[in-house]
């Protein structure tokens, strides 16, 4: 009777497991699913990513970095506090899904049942959008193995024979590895910004400098994990006007070795003209003015920008260099009131953008205020010199306080009259740091 007993108990234990390995997570299954809707985008050849996560050979190595990567909350990279604002592009894992990934490393990490597989995600080659349009660099931009480059601007005749609206755009260089991050504007007729440059030849200085008030706008963006970008809200889109051409604005890093880049911009065009514009800020509210001491581990500059017309504010990329620690984005309306609308952290090597979930109405007059802190001590790792004070500048060991923002407005609105620095950003510059809120205060 004993005997039979711990038989029978034996044979429960036995299937008691086999029924929790059973319902253990399988990749085909369970984890792919994640994968597909959260990684691959920069997960897959050819992308920002180290390695690849399309197939369960592929990414069954790493399943522990997997792991601790979503536990810890590094992937997907998202510095949004979660307190503060609602964003349509929110990259965060749900609780649920972070426990998926967890189990089924716990668990061996076992492929599953090929049934179970989804069919794989599809991307257009060499985009994560479908352009109908493509403006590309006439020639490569050769680098050299070392020393520092300046940026670097490089003006494409546009043969634009009409009016054209862009609801997304995405730019792309050819060569991830020496592309830190980097712009294409529209040069509209009458813009005096690189008038004298010959095109396809690259230019550090002696060009002028473009912005909104010769209606140059930027059509498209590259910063590591930005990814594409939409214009596409309650039907808004960017216009290039006929005859444009086109600027982009390069940051390139050397890297060791001679290397060569032909960055490129896709665009994908509204079929209608729209009632709404899209424009996106050059970098303003912006603070030109900047102080950071040396050896301050939490120096504070705060800029400011008033809109000079009814609009919607939808995007936010706050911008920085090695020592940026965080951001907070704060309105002030023309009634008195106050609201934050972001707040995060700043990391240089993930330089997101933030789409609103929800269009926020900026009435006439209302105050764009930024408020940044600042690193510049020997315990930031990454500080070129703590010893130093920071001014603005554009190399990385300079710093830059400023904040690409994405407007919607009537198509008829001026945008060289849409935005004017004020407030802190027009004061000069302190010798003991800042601007800050304190020094706003006393003004």
């Amino acid at each position: 009777m004993c005997k039979l007993r711990v038989i029978l108990v034996g044979c429960l234990l036995g299937s008691a497991a086999l029924a929790a390995n059973s319902a253990a997570p399988t990749f085909n299954k369970d984890v792919l699913p994640i994968l597909q809707a959260n990684c691959q985008q920069c997960h897959r050849p050819g992308e920002i990513a180290p390695m690849s996560l399309l197939t369960y050979n592929e990414a069954r190595p790493w399943a522990k970095a997997i792991k601790s990567a979503v536990v810890s909350q590094k992937m997907p990279p998202w510095f949004a506090d979660p307190n503060v604002g609602h964003f349509a592009n929110d990259r965060r894992l749900s609780d649920e899904q972070i426990k998926t990934l967890a189990s089924w490393v716990d668990n061996g990490a076992p492929e599953g049942n090929a049934k179970d597989r989804p069919a794989p995600r599809v991307f257009q080659e060499g985009w994560n959008l479908k352009p109908d349009m493509v403006i590309e660099m006439p020639k490569p931009f050769e680098l050299p193995a070392k020393g520092t480059i300046d940026y670097q601007y490089i003006l494409v005749k546009g043969d634009i024979k009409e009016d054209l609206w862009v609801k997304a755009a995405e730019m792309r260089p050819s060569n991830n590895a020496v592309l830190h991050h980097g712009k294409v504007w529209v040069r509209p007729p009458g813009s005096h910004w690189m008038e004298n440059a010959v095109p396809g030849v690259a230019y550090s200085e002696g060009m002028g400098k473009g912005g909104a008030e010769e209606g140059d706008d930027i059509i498209g963006k590259f910063n590591p994990g930005l990814g594409e970008q939409t214009f596409d809200f309650d039907g808004s889109a960017k216009l290039i006007p006929k005859g444009s051409d086109f600027v982009f604005e390069l940051h390139y890093t050397a890297i060791g070795k001679p290397a060569t880049d032909t960055s490129r911009v896709g665009l994908v065009l509204a079929k209608n003209p729209p009632q709404m514009r899209y424009y996106t800020s050059p970098g303003t509210p912006s603070a030109f003015n900047l102080l950071i001491p040396a050896n301050d581990s939490n120096a504070e500059v705060v800029s400011e920008s008033t809109v000079g017309a009814d609009m919607k504010l939808v995007y936010i990329q706050p911008h920085a260099h090695l020592r940026g620690k965080d951001f907070e984005i704060r309105l002030v309306y023309p009634t008195g009131e106050k609201e934050t609308v972001f707040k995060g952290k700043f990391d240089f090597n993930w330089q997101l953008g933030y789409d609103l979930a929800k269009p926020i109405v900026l009435p006439k007059g209302t105050r764009i205020v930024s408020i940044v802190h600042y690193d510049n001590s020997a315990n930031n790792p990454f500080n070129p010199d703590p010893t130093k004070d920071v001014r603005w500048g554009p190399q990385n060991w300079d710093e830059m306080q400023s904040v690409f923002l994405g407007f919607i407005f009537d198509v008829k609105t001026d945008i060289g009259t849409a935005l004017r620095p004020s407030g802190p950003s027009l004061l000069p510059r302190q010798r003991t740091g800042g601007p800050t809120l304190a020094a706003l205060a006393d003004q």
